[in-house]
C-alpha cells in the first residue's frame, strides 16, 4: 500500500514518530540531511520574508496561529498515525532491515576483499593444477590404451600400424629406462609383439594365396621390424615355417597307398623346393647365411631319400617301380637344373635295393607256392599233354613271348613255381637295372636250389623213393621234369630281362646236383 506526501508532512511524521513512540526502543533512522538542507532553509527564507509584509497587529497574532496550526497539525499527524500505524511500523521495520542487510553486505564484501579473494585465487591455482594433471594422466591414459590398441592392430591385421606402437613404447623405454610404468607397458608390448611374431610365423606356415614374391617379403619384413630375431634366426624361422607348410602337404597324402604317396611327395618336392628356394633368395638380401639353406636342402634330399628306402619295398608291381624311378629322376634333373639339387646318383642304390627286394620277394612267393602244393598234391597220374617245346633249351630266345612248357601241368607244384617265376620276371622286366644282373641271377638260381633242396627234403620225410609204386614213378619223374624243363625254362625267362643273363643261371646249375644225383640213384 503506498501513500503519496509533502515533503513537510513527511518531516513532520519523522519528528512526530521519532518523539512520542520509538518501536522497541529503537532510534528511527535520521532524515536525511540532504532533503533537510534543501528544504526547510528555503521554506524559512520565506516565511521570514512574509513575516516581515505583516502589520504590528498581524504580528501580535502571528503566535496564537502558530500555535493553532500546531494544534491542529498535531492533530491530524496523530490522526495521520492512528490511521497508517501498520504500514508506518512496516517501513521502519523494512528500513531497520535494510539497514541491516547494507551493514551485512558492507562486513561481507570487506571479508570477501580481504579473505575469499585470496582464497579464491589460491583455489584458482589449484584448479589450473589439476588442470594440468588431468592433461597428464589423459597423456598416461593413452599410453596405457597403447597395449590394447596395438592387440586390436594385431587381432585384425593392421601390422604396420602396430609395429609403429611397439617402436614408439621402444624409443619411450630408451627415453625413460627407470619409470616403473613404462617399464610395464613395454613388458605388455612385448607379450603382445609376441603374439604377432606367432600370427606372422604362423602366416609362412600356410600356403601364400596372394602372390608370392610380395606377400613373402611383406612378411619377412614385418618380421624384421619387430626385432625379435637376428638375421640368422630370422632365416632359420622362414625355412622352419615353410618346412611345416610342406610337411603339412605331404601329411594330407595317402600314406596307406605307397605308390600313390610317393608321387605325391616326388611331385611336391619338384614343384616347391623349387618355390621355397626361390623365395629365400628373393627374402634375404645377403647371400652369406653360413650354409643354412644348403643344410636345409640337404635335409630334405635325405628326407626324400628316407622315404623312399621305407615304401619302396612295399611296391611289388614293377611298373609302378619304374614309374616312379622315372619320376625321381625326372624330379632330381628339374631340381639340378633350376637350383643345382641333383641327386640322381643317391637315388641308383635305393631303387636297387627295392629291385632285389622285389624281385627275391616273388622268387620266394614262388617257392612258398610250389611247398604248398607239394605238400598237399596227391601223387595220381595227370593225362600228357602234347606240346613241341616239351623241352627248354639253355640259350635266349629270339621271340618276343616265351611260351611255357606245358608239359609241367602234368606236375602242378612245379607248374606252380613256373608261373611264380615267370609272374616275378613280368615285374622285373620294367625295371632291370643293368648292374644287378648278377644279383638278381644269384637270386633265381637261390630259389631254384630251394626247390631242389625241398624235394630232396620232402623225399627224406615221406621216403617216397623207397617204395616202388605209382607215386615214386610220379615223383621221380617230377624231379626229372624240374632238372630238365623247369631249370632251363627259368634261365631262359631270365635271359629275357637280360642279355646272356640265361647262361649265368645255367651255369649255376651245379646247386642242384643233389637232386641230381638222387634222380641217377633211384632210376633204372
Amino acid at each position: 500500500m503506498a501513500y503519496i506526501l509533502s515533503p513537510i508532512t513527511r518531516q513532520l511524521i519523522v519528528i512526530y514518530y521519532l518523539i512520542m513512540c520509538p518501536p522497541n526502543n529503537q532510534t528511527l533512522p535520521k532524515p536525511n540531511s540532504q532533503t533537510m538542507e534543501s528544504s526547510i532553509p528555503q521554506q524559512h527564507h520565506a516565511y521570514v520574508s512574509e513575516l516581515l509584509s505583516f502589520p504590528l497587529a498581524r504580528l501580535h497574532k502571528e503566535p496564537e496561529l502558530l500555535r493553532l496550526d500546531r494544534d491542529r497539525i498535531q492533530s491530524q499527524l496523530q490522526d495521520f498515525m492512528a490511521g497508517n500505524y501498520r504500514a508506518l511500523v512496516y517501513s521502519a521495520h523494512t528500513s531497520l532491515s535494510v539497514q541491516d542487510q547494507l551493514s551485512s553486505i558492507d562486513k561481507d564484501l570487506k571479508s570477501l576483499t580481504l579473505e575469499k579473494i585470496p582464497t579464491l585465487t589460491n583455489a584458482c591455482t589449484k584448479f589450473v593444477d589439476t588442470l594440468e594433471k588431468m592433461n597428464k594422466m589423459n597423456q598416461t591414459q593413452h599410453l596405457l590404451e597403447i597395449p590394447q590398441l596395438m592387440g586390436a592392430c594385431v587381432k585384425d591385421e593392421n601390422y604396420d600400424e602396430a609395429l609403429e606402437l611397439e617402436a614408439f613404447v621402444r624409443k619411450l623405454s630408451t627415453m625413460h629406462p627407470k619409470s616403473v610404468l613404462v617399464r610395464d607397458l613395454a613388458e605388455h608390448v612385448r607379450k603382445i609383439t609376441q603374439s604377432l611374431v606367432s600370427q606372422l610365423l604362423q602366416k609362412l606356415r600356410l600356403d601364400f594365396e596372394k602372390p608370392e614374391p610380395e606377400h613373402c617379403l611383406r612378411i619377412v619384413g614385418y618380421l624384421r621390424r619387430t626385432g625379435v630375431y637376428s638375421e640368422y634366426e630370422l632365416r632359420l624361422q622362414f625355412l622352419k615355417c615353410r618346412q611345416a607348410w610342406l610337411t603339412g602337404m605331404l601329411e594330407d597324402l595317402d600314406e596307406g597307398n605307397p605308390d600313390e604317396y610317393l608321387k605325391g611327395m616326388i611331385g611336391c618336392h619338384r614343384k616347391h623346393l623349387v618355390d621355397i628356394v626361390n623365395q629365400y633368395v628373393l627374402v634375404n638380401y645377403d647371400e652369406n647365411d653360413g650354409g643354412l639353406l644348403n643344410s636345409w636342402l640337404m635335409h630334405q634330399v635325405t628326407s626324400h631319400l628316407e622315404t623312399l628306402k621305407i615304401l619302396l619295398p612295399e611296391i611289388s608291381d614293377g611298373v609302378l617301380l619304374s614309374n616312379i624311378l622315372e619320376e625321381s629322376m625326372y624330379c632330381c634333373m628339374v631340381l639340378g637344373r633350376v637350383i643345382g639339387l641333383d641327386f640322381r646318383a643317391m637315388l641308383i642304390p635305393i631303387f636297387e635295393e627295392a629291385v632285389v627286394n622285389m624281385f627275391s620277394n616273388n622268387v620266394s612267393r614262388a617257392v612258398e607256392g610250389f611247398q604248398l602244393v607239394l605238400d598237399s598234391h596227391r601223387w595220381v597220374p595227370a593225362p600228357a599233354i602234347a606240346n613241341s617245346s616239351v623241352h627248354g633249351g639253355g640259350g635266349d630266345d629270339d621271340d618276343d613271348v616265351i611260351e611255357p612248357p606245358y608239359c609241367l601241368m602234368e606236375h602242378p607244384p612245379l607248374a606252380v613255381f613256373v608261373n611264380g617265376v615267370a609272374a616275378a620276371m613280368n615285374e622285373l622286366r620294367p625295371c632291370a637295372p643293368l648292374s644287378l644282373k648278377h644279383v638278381l641271377a644269384k637270386e633265381l638260381i637261390k630259389g631254384l636250389k630251394a626247390v631242389s633242396d625241398y624235394l630232396m627234403t620232402y623225399n627224406a620225410e615221406t621216403g617216397i623213393l623207397l617204395g616202388e609204386n605209382k607215386e615214386s614213378e610220379l615223383f621221380l619223374s617230377l624231379c626229372q621234369a624240374f632238372i630238365e624243363i623247369t631249370y632251363p625254362h627259368c634261365a631262359k625267362c631270365f635271359g629275357r630281362c637280360y642279355t646272356g643273363g640265361a647262361a649265368s643261371v645255367m651255369d649255376a646249375k651245379s646247386s642242384c646236383d643233389g637232386i641230381r644225383r638222387l634222380v641217377k640213384t633211384v632210376s633204372p
